[in-house]
């Protein structure tokens, strides 16, 4: 892509004037919670030195202390320049920091941000002086169950499925020289059926200009030949258009490519803002045409058949935890999960580092994207929970690898929610705002367990014998579906007074299967001794799915080990357990409803 510049932070919005903040920080604990009290933001002593975005809790950190310490600072030295700040505003973007982020420049508040998932930035331009400026962040957490936290643990030690916490800046911090009159943000929109783009744009500018003399230039390429332009005038801060792509050239129709796995077709395009004849502002991007909708019991991509072979992707790392030691990781876990033969990935409880799903856009690797669960159900947990989620569908709206929004799992969170009218209201809640920002990609509220209103229904179920896991969905279709028999787990795949209405059905969750270690660590069901029995029992268990006629693909548990978590395919340092090409022989191998679909829709 001509947008792409290595370690850039927002691969879909690019700007050149950009500084990497990542490195070295002064940093300190704060147990007490004094800081504010004693003005820290003015006057900071540094205890640590921590290598931002790493955690305090992790060894890249260079701090490597996993105890809870719900209250740290940070501090470093940021550089601006007095010549441009006339026509530049200065912005400091935060790509994820866990929980309450306070800001201060020069001893003067810059803002606050709640969440741990999502960016933020905050406008600092009258902040900062010519030359050196200190930067300080306090950043504020807990183990509250109400709040969003995902894989995360709420107690001092890790059970279960949950994790060593995440406390404080664990994504890229950076800065910008953005011009006075810019673009905000465009929302980028795919039209197969008119073979067009829909473009939503918002501007940053003074309400006099919208007038007719501010206007945004949309230049489309493709593989560096020009398609298709357009230019919108501003008559608000924002404004909408659509740009055919059918362009031609004589008598000659130009194609439109399409985005899929095997061919992952991306447009450049160009933005640029034009005020009074004159160029303000411009952003690279990039976008793809594709289409994925239900139709009826089944999913397409593009308007074919979609047989999804997911695996669980929660993106540890060991020395790191839930960021990515660099961006060459996230391109090895693409590509290793592509050499096992999946064609996507659930990313689980965590949303990821933006250049992943740039590098997923680009190889064609199928993203369901999740958010991170609370686990307590109250009005402050709808209300942190609700704002999270669209911040988050908002930020990644543009990236065609993203397929599917999940915004609840296992109805952590809302544990009544079978029941329980008030959690069902929250959960059909999520889904129809979730709509109405994205209203082509399916939305599952609740994965897996006792659904509401969902495009799809999922189905989580760790049964270690194939032929038990066939059966049970071969005989019992109905009755799972009318909670007469339940599914692993003892769930109800639906909740009280919803009922299944044809939607297509994934197994979303199975598997799990881990290697005898002398019992450090767990995974599901009964571990095995060798890979032959590790490689039988994957193989019966993920062709029984695929002949389950019925069921339109599965996600199995899981790519790596993640700490007492030892049931992925690979281990935490990402190497393979078994040979990827075996499991990937098996994955690609076409029976049961994928060879069934597939015949019947080239038939048609």
């Amino acid at each position: 892509m001509k947008c792409y510049i290595a370690d850039y932070p927002r691969p879909q919005f690019v700007r050149n004037n950009w500084e990497n903040l990542n490195g070295t920080w002064d940093f300190r604990f704060d147990d007490a919670n004094v800081g504010e009290r004693e003005h820290w933001f003015e006057s900071f002593c540094g205890e640590y030195e921590i290598q931002v975005p790493f955690t305090y809790e992790t060894k890249l950190s260079k701090i490597q202390d996993e105890s809870r310490h719900d209250y740290i600072w940070y501090r470093r030295k940021i550089y601006a320049d007095k010549s441009r700040l006339e026509k530049e505003n200065y912005i400091i973007h935060f790509e994820g920091s866990d929980f309450l982020t306070k800001v201060w420049v020069n001893g003067q508040m810059a803002g606050c941000h709640r969440g741990g998932y999502s960016r933020f930035s905050f406008d600092i331009t009258n902040l900062v002086t010519d030359g050196e400026n200190e930067l300080v962040v306090k950043v504020e957490d807990s183990f509250d169950m109400q709040q969003p936290r995902g894989k995360q643990r709420w107690c001092d030690q890790n059970f279960g499925c949950w994790y060593v916490q995440t406390t404080g800046i664990w994504k890229t911090v950076w800065t910008e020289y953005v011009p006075k009159i810019s673009l905000k943000a465009v929302k980028m929109t795919p039209v197969l059926e008119d073979f067009s783009l829909e473009l939503e744009y918002e501007v940053d500018a003074p309400e006099s200009m919208w007038d007719g003399s501010l206007s945004v230039e949309a230049v489309v390429s493709f593989d560096g030949q020009f398609v298709n332009k357009v230019c919108t005038a501003f008559t608000s801060g924002r404004v909408c258009t659509k740009i055919d792509l059918l362009k031609r050239t004589g008598d000659i129709p130009w194609v439109v490519r399409t985005w899929d796995m095997d061919h992952p077709d991306l447009y450049d395009i160009e933005f640029r803002v034009v005020c009074n004849g004159k160029v303000t502002d411009e952003i690279g991007s990039y976008f793809a045409m594709r289409d994925i909708r239900i139709d009826g019991p089944n999913i397409l991509l593009n308007g074919r058949p979609l047989y999804q072979r997911l695996i669980l992707d929660q993106g540890y790392w060991k020395d790191s935890h839930l960021t990515p030691p660099n961006e060459e990781a996230l391109i090895e876990d693409i590509d290793k999960i592509q050499a096992l033969g999946y064609n996507g990935l659930r990313k689980h409880q965590k949303t990821e580092d933006e250049r992943f799903l740039y590098w997923c856009d680009v190889k064609g690797m199928l993203v369901w994207s999740e958010m991170a669960s609370a686990y307590e159900f109250s009005d402050y947990a709808v209300e942190e929970f609700t704002r999270e989620w669209l911040e988050i569908v908002k930020q990644n709206y543009n990236h065609p690898c993203i397929i599917t929004w999940t915004p609840l799992n296992e109805s952590w969170g809302i544990s009544h929610v079978e029941t329980k009218r008030t959690e069902q209201h929250f959960t059909e809640a999520v889904y129809h705002l979730t709509k109405s920002i994205d209203k082509y990609r399916p939305v599952i509220v609740n994965d897996g367990w006792e659904h509401t209103i969902s495009d799809i229904i999922t189905l989580h179920d760790y049964e270690e014998a194939g032929e038990l896991l066939k059966s049970r969905y071969l005989d019992c279709k109905e009755e799972i579906f009318t909670a007469e028999v339940y599914h692993n787990y003892f769930k109800s795949a639906m909740a009280n007074g919803y009922e299944y209405t044809g939607q297509p059905i994934l197994i979303s969750e199975f598997g799990g299967t881990a290697f005898n270690n002398d019992d450090s660590g767990w995974g599901y069901g009964d571990k095995v001794n060798t890979e032959e029995e590790f490689i039988r029992r994957f193989d019966k268990l993920t062709t029984a799915v695929k002949e389950i006629p019925y069921v339109c693909g599965y996600c199995y548990t899981q790519a790596t080990d993640v700490q007492q978590e030892i049931n992925g395919l690979m281990d935490m340092e990402r190497n393979f357990k078994v040979k990827p090409e075996v499991i990937k022989e098996i994955n690609e191998k076409q029976t049961g409803y994928w060879r069934r679909f597939v015949t019947k829709f080239v038939e048609n």
